[in-house]
């Protein structure tokens, strides 16, 4: 009788609850009906599935799918504060240290030489039973020839910072860990270790405790006791140092009102180190910006009869870089010190750098033998870096779902802008017992008419945003584009890691390779390119250039972090791939084309590898030589019978001085004849060495993520010819085979690792 669909649940009786129950169900399992049946459902679902095949396939493209070794059970965990390790540096004073790589210092038995930063890592800890998340805040106690080495250590399992102690017996090169020297119940940092009446002292940062605590020790260097407790004040980062009669005390108290973190100091002083403390007359010296260096950074040191003191810049981050000062007066009454420069390098390679991101500690220390040698912390990433990364990819994320949103409205599967009111316009006429719904929802009732209001939006966009026209498509493009890019962001800082390529240690030790690649004056497009891309690689220690033909670049025509060498060869031999060179300063030197690119990721698993058997032949591409007679073929065919026994050294790492010196020697002349009459086989040659001068096995294959040859986009690739190329191969490997010994007998199987790099 004109009876809403509804109108029952107003009338009277007992039965009235009943039926808006009854009511309230129907209208939900209405509207869910609706909605899986409508457009819009589809549209999403259609959107959803579109949008994660975008991000498979940026996935698939952007992230290395090898993993990285198992790291230990319990340490080096990501951790908010950061990845800090240590590395040590050596120079002729203070202010000339350079990075321990830069003296060229040997270590033979782990193929790590020249041993590279950082020289002592949280692995070196967790190794060692002490499960860390990260090292950092080094000071040095100097023994005679020992080294000991004093830092703080982020326990994995506690999530504590407590102090532990290594020694090293040559100079920093190496280091043993011997165990945790304090662990309190607080946090710990900052060890500042100093002598004083024949005993030595330490005195961390205890800041949580709310006090400065100064220990001595009893069994040097794993055994203290507290001494006493030196001030009642939260001090962060303290040092004493004894300088115009009096001991003097530099530390930071961030707890005071109005105190602006990082940017805070203050002096205190005394007759003793142990003696009781009085505030200078200035406290407190500073509290300014954090990037001026008010925090200390490290020990302070003396230099030519003056006092210096390391601050932290903490502008950008965290400890973003150290600050030297050199202090010009420092009475009760007085302080003034002035800005010198500090002589570190700064890092190039970004976050392909173990202290990339910042490095926020230093103690320099004058040696026996009159040189001076200095330990600094450093880490690849800023402070809170995971932290950002999600923030930023998750609001990529909501970005890409808000163009998803518009672009369902622009095309019309999307009526309305809120979900809440999708499908009201298709119930009917509504009922007096949804207001009273409403009424006693009174939250659910303001969201409703707010939402009203948004949904006026959805036909004013679609009247000024045309589909049909050529402007509307545009514009329906560019949107979709814009998605395209921010779900890759997204997936990128969510998924994606720190971004940083990172060296692979062997046995606890770091290293150096030098690039060295063959070309001509019509290659230098792809050189130019080759150097920018190579040089950020974080192992890679220099580049030479073995220039065959033409007229040579300037080494300022390329953009290297790393330094370019141009080795002018007197004619255009392929045999000068392999020339000894006396100025190569890295047992590894990884022979690669100037028209091959990888990531750094896969050249740093190819260098891993070759540490590990360095007598080797380790490489990106493998073939396989069988056959009667035998024939060159490509990579399919090595596949396609599960094994190899070449590497192509176009794409190779080998020992620097074994592989030339094979190379050069008498033996080889007859093949080095046979590759200039070629002008081809060189990398055959070089195989063909290996094996006839061993009796295990001489190959290792590494499969990169991926490698693009960009010759073919230059148009100058050496052997355009395939079927011409291999076949002077094979002639080769009858000659080689009659002169050197057959290649043949050897087989090794992909996949004979168990990290999975090689399948």
């Amino acid at each position: 009788m004109g009876a809403s669909l509804f109108s029952s649940s107003s009338s009277g009786g007992g039965g009235g609850g009943d039926n808006n129950s009854e009511t309230m169900s129907f209208f939900k399992w209405r509207w869910s009906r609706h909605c899986l049946l409508s457009s819009t459902f589809f549209f999403f679902i259609a959107s959803f599935l579109t949008f994660c095949c975008v991000a498979s396939l940026y996935s698939w493209l952007a992230f290395s799918p090898y993993r990285r070794p198992a790291l230990p059970s319990l340490g080096c965990r990501d951790d908010g504060e950061g990845s800090w390790s240590i590395g040590v540096f050596y120079g002729d004073s203070p202010f000339s240290l350079r990075p321990i790589e830069s003296k060229g210092v040997w270590e033979d038995e782990s193929a790590a030489w020249p041993v590279a930063n950082p020289v002592f890592t949280c692995a070196s800890v967790s190794d060692a039973g002490f499960p860390s998340n990260f090292v950092a805040d080094p000071f040095l106690y100097v023994k005679g020839d020992t080294l000991y080495l004093f830092y703080e250590t982020k326990n994995s399992v506690t999530l504590q910072g407590d102090i532990g102690v290594a020694k090293s017996v040559d100079k920093g090169a190496t280091w043993q860990q011997l165990g945790i020297a304090l662990d309190e119940d607080w946090h710990l940092s900052y060890p500042y270790v100093f002598n004083y009446n024949d005993q030595i002292y330490m005195m961390p940062e205890s800041s949580e405790k709310g006090e400065l605590r100064i220990y001595r020790a009893v069994k040097f260097p794993l055994k203290w006791t507290l001494e006493k407790v030196m001030l009642k004040k939260p001090l962060v980062d303290s040092f004493v140092v004894h300088h115009n009669g009096n001991y003097w005390l530099f530390g930071s108290d961030h707890s005071g009102f109005g105190t602006k973190k990082n940017g805070q100091l203050e002096i205190w002083y005394s007759d003793s180190p142990l003696g009781t403390w009085k505030p200078h007359k200035k406290n407190p010296i500073y509290n300014i910006d954090k990037s001026f260096g008010a925090r200390n950074g490290g020990r302070p040191f003396f230099y030519n009869g003056d006092l210096y003191r390391v601050g932290q810049d903490c502008a950008e981050t965290y400890g973003r870089r150290i600050r030297v000062f050199k202090v010009e007066s420092l009475t009760k009454d007085e302080f003034k010190e002035v800005e010198v420069p500090s002589g570190v390098e700064e890092p190039e390679k970004g976050r392909n750098a173990w202290n990339g991101a910042r490095y926020h500690h230093l103690d320099v220390q004058k040696l026996s033998s009159g040189g001076w040698i200095g330990v600094m912390d450093g880490d690849r990433v800023p402070s809170g870096d995971s932290i950002h990364r999600l923030i930023l990819g998750s609001a990529a994320i909501v970005l890409v779902v808000a163009i998803i949103l518009f672009v369902g409205i622009l095309v019309g599967a999307v009526k309305s802008i809120i979900p809440l009111t999708w499908c009201t316009h298709n119930l009917g006429k509504r009922s007096d017992a949804f207001p009273a719904w409403e009424r006693s929802h009174l939250l659910s009732s303001k969201l409703r008419r707010f939402c009203a209001r948004l949904n006026r939006a959805s036909p004013f966009l679609r009247g000024h945003i045309k589909l049909s026209t050529c402007a509307g498509r545009l514009v329906l493009a560019l949107i979709l584009i814009i998605g395209v890019a921010l779900i890759c962001i997204g997936i990128k800082y969510i998924y994606g890691g720190s971004g940083a390529e990172e060296a692979y240690p062997w046995k606890g030790h770091y290293s150096q390779f030098t690039m060295l690649t063959m070309t001509y004056d019509a290659r230098l497009w792809n050189l130019k390119m080759y150097i920018k891309h190579y040089s950020r690689c974080s192992s890679v220690k220099e580049i030479v250039v073995v220039w065959n033909k033409g007229q040579p670049p300037n080494t300022s025509d390329f953009d290297s972090l790393v330094p370019v060498r141009i080795r002018v060869e007197k004619r255009n031999s392929l045999n000068n791939r392999f020339t000894k060179d006396p100025l190569i300063q890295t047992r590894a030197v990884l022979e690669l084309d100037d028209d091959i690119m990888m990531t750094c990721d896969d050249v740093e698993r190819g260098f891993r590898v070759w540490r590990e058997h360095p007598d080797r032949i380790v490489g990106f591409y493998p073939r396989l030589i069988d056959g009667r007679p035998l024939k060159y073929r490509d990579e399919k065919y090595a596949r396609s019978r599960g094994g190899y026994n070449m590497i192509l050294t176009g794409a190779a790492f080998i020992d620097s001085m074994m592989a030339f010196e094979r190379y050069s020697s008498e033996e080889a002349k007859f093949g080095r004849d046979l590759v200039d009459q070629y002008f081809n086989c060189e990398d055959v040659l070089l195989n063909f060495l290996y094996v006839n001068a061993s009796s295990s096995r001489t190959v290792d294959y590494v499969r990169p993520a991926w490698a693009i040859d960009m010759s073919k986009f230059s148009g100058v690739a050496i052997s355009r010819n395939t079927q011409a190329h291999y076949r002077v191969r094979s002639k080769c490997l009858l000659k080689f085979t009659e002169k050197y010994g057959n290649l043949a007998n050897q087989k090794w199987k992909f996949d004979g690792h168990n990290n999975g790099w090689d399948v």
